[in-house]
């Protein structure tokens, strides 16, 4: 066994992203604001028209609010640098917030339901229809200019809480298109039973949202493997440097904005300890290149060893 055989080679993010960092604190930020003006003229709106369509959109706002102030703690924790009890950063603080933010956002559609039934059972019409209206084309407008920073902060912080939030928030625009529909067939065509039925078209679409967010916080939690596509980047990039043999025991997983990939390097059993970490220098700077949040561990290993299994292949 060669020298090559003991040595492992580790990479820990030395820089810390501080626009990234900035951008996702203004996020939360700004979707407390946004929210918060949201609910005070969807109040308004609502005590002039009777709308449940309005009103159901008005408690999401509302909610929207608790969920942004939960999600401002969760960034500004998740973004505490390491520490000796938490060597692997606070990222999974952001998945614990996005299951967090599933709950509160079901049972707002659950309340939802429950008041078009309500409104199913005794027809109402819709009074001060273009009031509703005029207050929810405001409410796009804000939620437009909300999730387009949003998206910029996702594509440079990669922050699984600031995607939860802007899913929600596309949700809410759809949400405001449903309640002007619900305004104008209610309030002018005088259709009463329009409104508490894109009510619950509404829930419905509330609960797919919770249930997309929790699913994408359960898989951190649970250290979910890349995608089979990502994975075999990984692989590939690796098998491309021509001195790398094989590459096994592939390892993957998230947590919060950061990767974390380990993998075993097989090389040649004749070249020195420091060509194996040359090598796998050259390896971790080709794979930084496309996951650059990453934290890489490489191992490195004499090809031709006997208890390489089929399972450490993958």
């Amino acid at each position: 066994m060669t020298e090559a055989t003991q040595t492992s080679h580790s990479h820990g993010i030395s820089r810390v992203d501080r626009e990234a960092e900035s951008l996702m604190r203004s996020a939360t930020y700004a979707a407390v604001s946004t929210a918060g003006i949201l609910v005070v003229i969807k109040a308004i709106a609502w005590w002039f028209t009777g709308s449940v369509a309005l009103l159901g959109s008005l408690f999401d706002s509302m909610l929207d609010v608790a969920v942004s102030l939960v999600n401002m703690i969760a960034v500004r924790k998740a973004l505490l640098p390491r520490d000796e009890e938490h060597r692997f950063g606070h990222g999974k603080v952001e998945a614990l917030a996005g299951l967090g933010q599933a709950l509160i956002i079901a049972l707002s559609a659950l309340y939802l339901v429950y008041e078009c039934l309500q409104r199913i059972g005794t027809p109402k019409s819709v009074e001060n229809g273009l009031i509703g209206v005029v207050v929810i084309v405001i409410s796009i407008i804000l939620t437009l200019l909300l999730v387009r920073f949003q998206r910029k902060v996702i594509q440079r912080s990669g922050s699984l809480v600031i995607s939860a939030d802007e899913l929600h928030y596309k949700g809410d625009l759809l949400m405001n298109v449903a309640v002007i529909a619900a305004l104008l067939l209610s309030g002018i065509a005088g259709l009463p039973l329009i409104d508490p039925a894109i009510g619950l078209g509404v829930a419905v679409y509330i609960v797919w949202a919770a249930w997309t967010i929790v699913r994408q916080s359960y898989d951190q939690l649970m250290d979910r493997e890349f995608p089979d596509d990502k994975r075999m980047r990984v692989r590939d990039m690796a098998m491309k440097h021509p001195d790398v043999l094989d590459v096994h025991d592939l390892r993957t997983r998230s947590a919060g904005r950061l990767d974390f990939i380990q993998l075993h390097l097989e090389l040649d059993a004749d070249i020195s300890l420091v060509r194996a970490h040359e090598i796998a220098d050259e390896v971790e700077q080709q794979l930084l290149n496309t996951f650059p949040r990453a934290e890489i561990i490489i191992h490195q290993d004499p090809a031709g060893l006997e208890e390489i299994t089929a399972l450490d292949k993958r």
